[in-house]
């Protein structure tokens, strides 16, 4: 200031030192500190240092940047996440190489998870209630895409690793970007329709949705529920690769693959173009020899046709010596056959004749006893025992007393002739009662048949 006022000119200082004069006075000025935040883009380096942002918890935009080294880290009791509540103390110092602030920290303590956070597992928790993240709705990828969508910023590297992963693999697979931002409030909704537009336009055999590594907040966009529905309400197929391999999003739990890494999204989706063309050489390689085989036996079995066709003589003699033994045979057979029947029939002709006439008697037998039984029903022979057949005058024969007047008509015959007779009187009853008879008739019914009536000789002419 005393400089100035003599109108000297100011002393000029170099950018080293006016860092270093920065830190050594914002550490006189503040000393050990201790600072509650939320835990945010946490990484390890393989030399053991840790980096990492803390945000402010209580909703402000706020944030520090801080670097704790390997002897510090070693000595923590838990491992430090992305969302975690924390409480640290440190030095507050200038980073000189970017000139930045950034907090040296000396100790580590977790205090609970972060806002952030537990709305991350609030949301989760709703969703997969929802059946959103259910392994049952998970589709396929296609095995050989024609088409791939990608979902993400025209700017994002996260573009060029996706195209340069399929053009190395599978060159002949067209790519058709929906571009859209990543981060940021108006992320959401862009990313959603851009989601439901590729299933509109229906030109692509599966989506990509993907984006680089960031911290919990950067990655929030693919946290959001509008787009969790629209990747879970896509007709396409969807594989989703968000951040880095430690990362994960609700976009990625609702998607139908998950992938680690943008670039491994587009591994994923597509083919290796050599693989399959080695796969179509080998199938190509045991077309061409199973048909070699072929063609092989074909070969075969024409020169063992040709070698044949070629001696028609000895196929003639087989066939002529198969035919004399045929012949042969033949002839055998038929001597012995007949033979067989001859002695057959010597056999059986004495036990013809035994039946034609043991056949003969039993018929003999058989007509005399149906001619005793026909001479037994012989009205001759009635007749001959006293009967007589009485007739009226139509022919008819009376087998009945009822019906008969006196006076009637009647025919009598008799084993040695006939006679017209004429009925006197008519007696009912029995046959040979000593009923009186009647002049007319009595009403009675019974009468046998035939019967034997007394007749009276007719007087002779006066």
């Amino acid at each position: 200031m005393a400089a100035f006022e003599r109108g000297a000119a100011p002393r000029a200082w170099s950018v080293g030192a006016l860092l270093l004069a920065v830190s050594d006075a914002l550490q006189a000025r503040l000393g050990a500190v201790a600072v509650r935040g939320e835990l945010s883009g946490f990484t390890r380096a393989a030399s053991g240092h840790c980096y990492f942002t803390l945000k402010d918890s209580e909703g402000n935009a706020a944030a520090l940047r801080c670097a704790m080294f390997r002897r510090a880290a070693s000595l923590l009791d838990f491992m430090p996440a992305d969302g975690q509540q924390v409480e640290l103390r440190g030095r507050i110092t200038v980073y000189e190489p970017r000139g930045e602030l950034q907090c040296v920290v000396e100790s580590l303590q977790r205090l609970g998870a972060g806002s952030l956070y537990e709305l991350f597992l609030r949301l989760k928790a709703r969703l997969e209630a929802a059946g959103l993240f259910d392994a049952a709705r998970k589709r396929p990828l296609p095995a050989h895409p024609r088409t791939l969508g990608v979902v993400t910023s025209l700017g994002a590297a996260a573009l060029h690793d996706v195209l340069t992963a399929i053009a190395r693999r599978a060159p002949q697979v067209r790519v058709i970007v929906y571009p859209s931002l990543v981060q940021g409030p108006e992320a959401p909704a862009q990313l959603a329709r851009a989601i439901a537009l590729a299933g509109e336009r229906d030109e692509v055999d599966a989506l990509i949705v993907c984006r680089g590594g960031g911290s919990l907040e950067d990655l929030w966009a693919f946290n959001d529920e509008q787009v969790v529905r629209a990747i879970a309400a896509s007709p396409l197929p969807v594989v989703c690769g968000v951040g880095h391999e430690t990362d994960t999003t609700l976009a990625e739990l609702a998607a139908d693959l998950r992938a680690p890494t943008p670039t491994a999204a587009a591994e994923l989706a597509t083919p290796v173009r050599a693989e399959e063309l080695a796969r179509l050489q080998a199938l190509q390689d045991r077309l061409q020899r199973a048909a070699h085989r072929r063609l092989d036996m074909q070969d075969q079995r024409l020169d063992r046709i040709a070698l044949q066709m070629g001696r028609p003589a000895r196929l003639l003699a087989r066939e002529a010596a198969r035919l004399d033994t045929l012949a042969r045979r033949r002839t055998g057979a038929l001597g012995a056959g007949v033979e067989r029947a001859s002695h057959t029939l010597a056999l059986l002709a004495p036990r013809l004749a035994l039946a034609a006439q043991a056949r003969c008697h039993r018929q003999d037998e058989t007509l005399a006893r149906l001619a005793l039984r026909l001479q037994a029903a012989d009205p001759h022979q009635v007749l001959a025992r006293g009967y007589a057949w009485l007739t009226d005058g139509a022919g008819r024969p009376v087998t009945q007393a009822a019906g008969l007047q006196p006076g009637t008509r009647l025919g009598a015959q008799w084993a040695d002739g006939r006679a017209e007779v004429s009925v006197l009187g008519v007696q009912l009853g029995p046959a040979g009662a000593d009923a009186p008879l009647h002049d007319g008739p009595t009403g009675a019914s019974a009468a046998p048949a035939p019967v034997r009536r007394r007749t009276r000789k007719p007087a002779p002419p006066a």
